[in-house]
Order: C-alpha cells, then sequence, then structure tokens
C-alpha cells in the first residue's frame, strides 16, 4: 500500500513525463492531418489518392497519442519493464473510447502493477526472463483485463459526457474556459500550470468526429485558445523598444534588454512561451499579470469568433492551417498589443523619476 502511496504522490510527475513523449506523436499527426485538409479544399480528411494515404500517416500519429502517453507514464514510474502493459493498456483505452483520461489512468495501473510484479522473488534461473516475457505478459493481461472489464467503460462514458458538455457549451460557458485556460498559459510560460492548460487543449484533439476525421468543433476552438495564449507573453515584448523611445512607459531597466525582446518576440511567434521567463523573472509582480490578462484576452477573442486549430500548437507558424486564420491572427496581435500597453503602465515612470537617476548616476561619477 505504501508504493501505490508513492506513486500516487508523484501522478503529476509521471502523467508530465508521459506527455512530453506523447506530444511530438501528436504534433506530427495533426499537422499532416490539417495539411492534407488544407490541400484538399474539404473540411474532411482526403480517404483517396495520394493525399489520402499521406493523411494516413496523421491519423497513425492521433492514434498512437494515448498508448504512448500511457506506456511512458508507466515508463517512468517502473522504467522499461512498464513499457509493455502500459502501451498495451493505452491502445485498449483509445479503442474502448476512454481517451485520454483512461490513458493515464491505463499508464498509473500498469507502472503500480509492474512495480510490484519486480518485487517477486523467483529463482536465478528465471530472473534473466522476467523482464521481457513474464513481467510484460503479466502485467499486460493484468491491466488490459482491468481496462476492459472494470475502469474503461465508465471513463468512456464521462469522455463522452465531457464532449458533450463541451459541444453543448453556451457562448459564456465557452469564453470563460477560454479566459481560464488562457491565462493559465501565461501564469508560469511554459511551466507546470501552464502545461496543465497546453495538456488539456491538446487531450481535447483525440475527440475524433467520424464523419470528418478531424477533431470536433469544441476540441478545435479549445486548442485554438490555447494555441493563441501560449504565443503572447514572449510577442508581449515585440513593441517595448518602440514604447520605450516615444512614450517613456517602461522601465529604465529594461533599456539594455531591447536585443533581447526582439528575440523574444521571434521567439513567440511558434509558440515558445519560455522566451518571456527572462523577463518575468525580473519583474514578475508586473510582467506576469500583464501576460495574463494579454493571454486570456486572446484565448477570449479566438474562442468568441471560431478560430479553430487542428494542430497541437500554437503561434504564428500554425496560422495557415487554422479555420478563420485572420481572427487567430488578430486574437495573437491584440492581447500581446493590450499586455505590452498594461505592463507599460504598470511600469510607468515620470520623467522627474528618470531624470532624477541620470542626476544621482551623473553625481556619483563627479564623486568618484
Amino acid at each position: 500500500m505504501e508504493e501505490i502511496m508513492k506513486i500516487l504522490r508523484e501522478t503529476k510527475k509521471h502523467v508530465m513525463t508521459g506527455i512530453s513523449y506523447m506530444i511530438p506523436f501528436v504534433v506530427t499527426g495533426g499537422v499532416v492531418l490539417a495539411v492534407c485538409v488544407l490541400i484538399g479544399g474539404e473540411h474532411a480528411v482526403p480517404t483517396e489518392g495520394a493525399l489520402g494515404k499521406i493523411a494516413t500517416i496523421g491519423s497513425a500519429g492521433l492514434g498512437l497519442m494515448v498508448p504512448i502517453l500511457s506506456g511512458f507514464i508507466a515508463y517512468s514510474i517502473c522504467d522499461r519493464a512498464g513499457l509493455a502493459p502500459g502501451i498495451i493498456g493505452g491502445f485498449i483505452a483509445n479503442n474502448i473510447g476512454a481517451g485520454f483520461i483512461g490513458g493515464i489512468i491505463s499508464g498509473l495501473l500498469a507502472g503500480i502493477v509492474v512495480s510490484y510484479l519486480k518485487k517477486i522473488k523467483v529463482p536465478s534461473s528465471l530472473r534473466s526472463v522476467m523482464p521481457i516475457f513474464v513481467i510484460p505478459l503479466v502485467g499486460g493481461l493484468i491491466v488490459s483485463s482491468i481496462m476492459l472489464f472494470i475502469v474503461g467503460e465508465p471513463i468512456a462514458a464521462l469522455m463522452t459526457f465531457l464532449t458533450d458538455l463541451l459541444e453543448g457549451m453556451s457562448t459564456g460557458n465557452a469564453i470563460f474556459l477560454a479566459l481560464i485556460l488562457g491565462m493559465m498559459n501565461c501564469t508560469d510560460m511554459g511551466g507546470p500550470i501552464g502545461k496543465v492548460s497546453y495538456g488539456f487543449g491538446t487531450a481535447m484533439l483525440s475527440n475524433i468526429n467520424p464523419a470528418t476525421g478531424l477533431p470536433n468543433e469544441s476540441s478545435l476552438l479549445i486548442m485554438a485558445a490555447v494555441g493563441v495564449s501560449c504565443a503572447i507573453p514572449p510577442i508581449i515584448f515585440a513593441p517595448i523598444p518602440i514604447m520605450k523611445g516615444t512614450f517613456n512607459i517602461v522601465s529604465s531597466q529594461y533599456s539594455n534588454m531591447f536585443c533581447s525582446a526582439c528575440f523574444c518576440s521571434r521567439v513567440g511567434c511558434v509558440s515558445i512561451s519560455e522566451g518571456a521567463i527572462p523577463f518575468a523573472a525580473t519583474d514578475p509582480l508586473r510582467v506576469i499579470p500583464s501576460c495574463m490578462v494579454g493571454g486570456g484576452l486572446g484565448a477570449v477573442i479566438a474562442m468568441m469568433f471560431g478560430a479553430g486549430n487542428p494542430a497541437p500548437w500554437g503561434g504564428f507558424i500554425v496560422a495557415p492551417i487554422v479555420t478563420n486564420p485572420l481572427v487567430y491572427v488578430l486574437a495573437i496581435c491584440i492581447g500581446a498589443i493590450v499586455g505590452a500597453i498594461l505592463m507599460g503602465i504598470l511600469k510607468k515612470e515620470t520623467k522627474e523619476q528618470v531624470q532624477r537617476e541620470d542626476n544621482d548616476i551623473e553625481l556619483d561619477i563627479e564623486i568618484l
């Protein structure tokens, strides 16, 4: 029991490990499918010709999302021996409709089961076959049986309920969800809070509409809101050099960061939120709230006006495959500008204060 409690206490760490291994599969699958839809000219995944064959690559990437998540959650708990039970359990979870949540539970189950199987004492002659034969076989059977006959169906029903809830969500509730997700992304710029928001948006892409072969509409809207807000924190710093020289509203301590601001805005275009961390670390009480307001506003605009993102990424780089790309781009720009203005107001200094600082520096030089 103590072993189980230890694993559960570190659930967040194990889930984040699984997500980090899952993301490349989701990115590959989502982008390939989106490009195929864009080239095909219809709002559905092509099924014939060369595009149809290429689209199978994207479908394979998205189809592996839940099994890989589950397998590497188990890997984080009990190392290589947990991979097979975790991946098989995740595959079953995906097939029965348990989705992202089912993948997390099957991964944790596999980790717990294999951890106990590894503690079984066996003769020395059997030790070499335990990790490659006995543990994967027995662990896979146990985890798969639990998913099939006990927890799988209730989780699938829960996922169906959540999907229906999101599909039927009123405009006000959808905007509130976008606001929360957007502000979460900008709280720690790629940290644990942001990863929860990003993970939620990515997880929603697993809800596939059978008629189109693409994620359903509510999932696309949520991912667009998440993608917009991920890009905003670094891009906020793009106007700062201009604002500094024209309005004198940014603290003088930022004057040596203009080059960093230009670089930061570039990484924001490809949705690397971590680019804003040096600025946030300098003055978190002013920078982080400004980023949160800008990110929340951008996410709300994207949600209100129907931008949909089929790719599990953000920034301007995915704009060509987004539905309503103009809305998507404007949401990023408006959120970044509002965030920059707010930060300028919070950092505002009077000319007298700046002059006093300059005089103090001159006085120090004269004394020396």
